[in-house]
Parts: C-alpha cells; structure tokens; sequence
C-alpha cells in the first residue's frame, strides 16, 4: 500500500505561478512513476505530467512549457511547479504512483486532490 500526501492548491491570476507537491509513503518500490492527472469541471481525467524514478518525463501538450516536474527520490516527493497559468488550467489535480517505469496509465495510487484556480 503507497499513501500520498498532497500540498495545498491555491487560488492564482492568469500568469501566475503554482508549486505543488507530493510525498509518498509505505510500501514503495524502487522503480515508479509518479505525477498528476487532473480533472477539470464537465471533463474526463487527464494525465498532466509524469516522471519515473530515472528521470523521464512526460507531459501533456496542453502544458508543456509552463509546467515542469521533478522529483526528490530520497524523500520520495515529486514536485509540480506551474508557471503561465492559464484558466484553462482550472482543475482539481491528483497525485498519483504506479509501481513500474512505463508511465502513468491506470496508476493503483491515488492522493486526495487539490484545487487549483486560475482567475482570468
């Protein structure tokens, strides 16, 4: 069993700027990948970033560029940082970890989520 603790969203303007973090517990193993979906209000969850325990990332072509993710493997959190935020970024984002390197597709583990608004 992962537990994952998410920091708080927070209420931003258009261009500004957001970090947030994630922390996992339990039983991890080595090799993961963790990252964010998100779930805006009427729409399906959709994976925003991800990274494995090697480095790799990935992200969704609606935020790359603004968006940069990385990690802290010795104390097992992963970090979002979001610049040039946009409405369209309104969402509540959930953490989560998959116990593999291949990705994020259908993670086992899940946060709480968080809200984060972007003001127009």
């Amino acid at each position: 069993q992962v537990h994952l603790e998410e920091s708080r969203g927070g209420l931003v303007q258009a261009g500004g700027s957001l970090r947030l973090s994630c922390a996992a517990s339990g039983r991890i193993v080595r090799i993961n990948t963790m990252g964010w979906y998100r779930q805006a209000p009427g729409k399906q969850r959709e994976l925003v970033a991800s990274i494995t325990s090697g480095g790799t990332t990935a992200y969704a072509d609606s935020v790359k560029g603004r968006f940069t993710i990385s990690r802290d493997n010795i104390k097992n959190t992963v970090y979002l940082q979001m610049d040039s935020l946009k409405p369209e970024d309104t969402a509540v984002y959930y953490c989560a970890f998959a116990p593999r390197a291949t990705g994020l597709v259908s993670p086992p583990y899940w946060g709480q989520g968080t809200q984060v608004t972007v003001s127009s």
